[in-house]
């Protein structure tokens, strides 16, 4: 059985580009006899605020959508904890003790998460206890042999997770313990997720979750890699430019299910605008 899942962090509202990758997810799976999943991503340090997910709840009821919720990021510490410390006992992941200003400083590349790590701290012995780790890509790469997978949209692909260098799986910050690669390839797995349904922006992402499923022994799921929605810029809509949240446009009346309807249609509202692929996508 197919099952999808809509997976937003509460440190800001919802906008339309969540409501259209909440629509993709849901509407996939009725299609095909599945599940549609809600899972709040909340360890976000500071940034994440509880009392979202009920606005998020809200939101998704308004536009018509069903749902069945599945635990939290919150509540699966230890399951992210137990995995770092797997790939550690595999000498897969090395501390790092780099600023994001050193790290630009030094980058020659980009990748998924900004510049890509030039590999300053490997084989180097760090002994700040607020180190980050990151994982060893070449020798994980090493283990696995080469990897590919696939996407409903853009077919079979190789798996390049070298292009994004040496990525964070666990962060410094104490109250963010998990980068999203490491999180959401778990949780994923655990929720039984089986389309794997985002935003175009991530595709260049899936190359790294593609090898910690390879080295955790966890299922592959396929994908599902959607257009974006891009404001009258050209630019992604995005919580921190202030697009107009579904929040605001649910207190103020409009129809959520004829909202639903017009996206689907590919109906967008003025100064709003589908966009094409990415770097790092076909």
């Amino acid at each position: 059985m197919i099952v999808t899942r809509f997976a937003p962090s509460p440190n800001g509202p919802l906008h339309l580009g969540h409501a259209y990758s909440a629509i993709v997810a849901h509407d996939l799976a009725r299609e095909r006899g599945g599940r549609f999943l809600l899972r709040i991503e909340d360890i976000d340090g500071a940034r994440s605020r509880p009392e979202l997910a009920d606005e998020f709840r809200a939101d998704l009821e308004w536009l018509g959508l069903q749902w069945k919720e599945v635990p939290a990021q919150s509540s699966r510490l230890e399951a992210y904890a137990a995995a770092a410390a797997r790939l550690r006992e595999m000498a897969l992941l090395y501390p790092c003790c780099c600023t994001r200003a050193e790290i630009a400083a030094a980058a020659v590349a980009k990748g998924p998460d900004g510049p890509v790590y030039p590999g300053t701290c490997r084989g180097k012995a760090v002994e700040d206890d607020d180190a980050a780790w990151r994982l060893d890509v070449t020798a994980a790469l090493a283990r696995t042999g080469p990897l590919s997978w696939v996407d409903e949209v853009h077919g079979e692909q190789q798996a390049r997770p070298d292009l994004a260098g040496d990525v964070v799986l666990v962060r410094k910050e104490a109250d963010t313990p998990a980068s999203y690669h490491l999180a959401v390839t778990l949780d994923d797995a655990a929720d039984g997720v089986t389309l794997v349904t985002r935003g175009m922006d991530l595709f260049p992402a899936t190359h790294v979750h593609r090898l910690l499923q390879a080295l955790l022994g966890l299922p592959v799921p396929v994908w599902h890699h959607h257009a974006l929605l891009l404001d009258s810029d050209g630019t992604k809509l995005a919580k921190r430019r202030g697009s107009p949240s579904l929040a605001d446009r649910r207190r103020t009346g409009e129809d959520g299910p004829a909202l639903a309807d017009a996206l689907r249609a590919g109906r967008l509202p003025a100064g709003v605008t589908f966009g094409e692929g990415v770097e790092g996508a076909p």
